[in-house]
């Protein structure tokens, strides 16, 4: 009995330090101007070098339990800020630019990956994060392909170095290229991945721009949904093979692989949809979800070494480098040869 209690005392222990460290990583986001530092990046990456210096064995199954079940629960509430109603505010012109992004995106990431000869679910890791919204993209499709928590973290990084150097650089480049604070909006707002990212290099080139963009990427964030409901088909199948080979061929029963965690995340997301759910609770449920992933984030990081980067090596960065490049051309190629330039 006492062995028992100490062990739940410890597993409370894991989780309180996960929560701390969000706690920690939301309040050095609040610090940092502009907020060109968001407080997942920060949880990711302060958990894997506490994780050098501290990574006792009982904190296990609480990393675990936080990672896993907690980023879930996350992912159900992000569920309530999502509106398919905004779409119909920024136009027929913006889902066709954002057509070609998602095509080069997840297309064109089928062939660089194997390049650089990285697995299928590190690079589509990658290409989400890229092609919808950063940190969440990734978070939300990890658990339907049992990404592993290292994946994870290489995919979040590579998109986090990208949007740090477009924030410098896309506001200097659209004056450059002269574009229309429509146009600026429309390109900001479909190939800078985290919303924090298109936020500040929206701003920075005009306030119409600004607002352009962040509507833009409201909208972008949307295909959550149907990405999420692909690939939890595709690792659905893949597991079914798995345990039909396992099991010498009988039938698996596919109700019982789909994760359970999308409808809750689904339903949420038409129920906003339809007005169901007060602004000032969707609002709520939204900090909450956000709160949750950055401490989800936390036990990540805290389940990385360094050494796994090290081992890595810089082919997630490279990918992450060159999908992003060319879903940067693609989106100024659309709006150029649509006239919005």
């Amino acid at each position: 009995m006492k062995t028992k209690a100490k062990e739940q005392g410890l597993f409370i222990l894991g989780v309180a330090i996960c929560f701390a460290l969000a706690g920690l990583s939301v309040f050095i986001e609040n610090l940092i101007p502009g907020g060109l530092l968001g407080a997942s990046i920060i949880a990711l990456f302060a958990g894997t070098i506490i994780n050098s210096f501290f990574h006792p064995a009982w904190i296990e199954p609480a990393l675990k339990f936080t990672s896993k079940r907690i980023l879930k629960v996350a992912i159900i509430l992000l569920g309530a800020s999502l509106s398919v109603n905004t779409i119909m505010s920024v136009g027929k012109k913006t889902f066709f630019v954002m057509i070609f992004t998602f095509a080069m995106c997840f297309g064109g990431g089928y062939f660089v990956r194997r390049i650089f000869g990285l697995n299928w679910k590190l690079s589509n890791l990658i290409s989400a994060g890229t092609g919808i919204c950063g940190g969440s993209a990734v978070a939300a499709i990890a658990p339907v392909i049992d990404a592993e928590d290292k994946d994870v973290a290489f995919a979040m990084s590579s998109t986090f170095l990208f949007d740090m150097v477009m924030v410098a650089l896309y506001p200097i480049m659209g004056k450059l290229l002269k574009m229309s604070d429509i146009a600026y909006g429309i390109w900001a707002g479909t190939s800078v991945n985290d919303t924090s990212s298109v936020v500040a290099s929206g701003y920075a080139f005009s306030e119409m721009a600004g607002d352009f963009a962040t509507m833009v990427k409201l909208t972008r964030t949307i295909a959550i949904i149907p990405t999420v409901l692909v690939f939890a088909y595709i690792g659905t199948r893949m597991k079914q093979k798995e345990l039909k080979a396992a099991n010498n061929g009988q039938k698996v029963n596919l109700v019982k692989i789909i994760p359970w965690f999308i409808g809750g995340f689904l339903l949420l997301a038409v129920l906003n949809s339809t007005g169901c759910i007060p602004v000032e609770v969707a609002g709520f449920l939204k900090d909450t979800s956000k709160f949750l992933m950055v401490t989800a984030l936390a036990a990540i990081g805290l389940g990385t070494s360094l050494t796994d980067f090290r081992k890595a090596g810089l082919k997630p960065m490279f990918y992450g480098i060159t999908i992003d490049t060319l879903v940067t051309l693609t989106a100024l190629a659309v709006i150029w040869c649509m006239g919005l330039m």
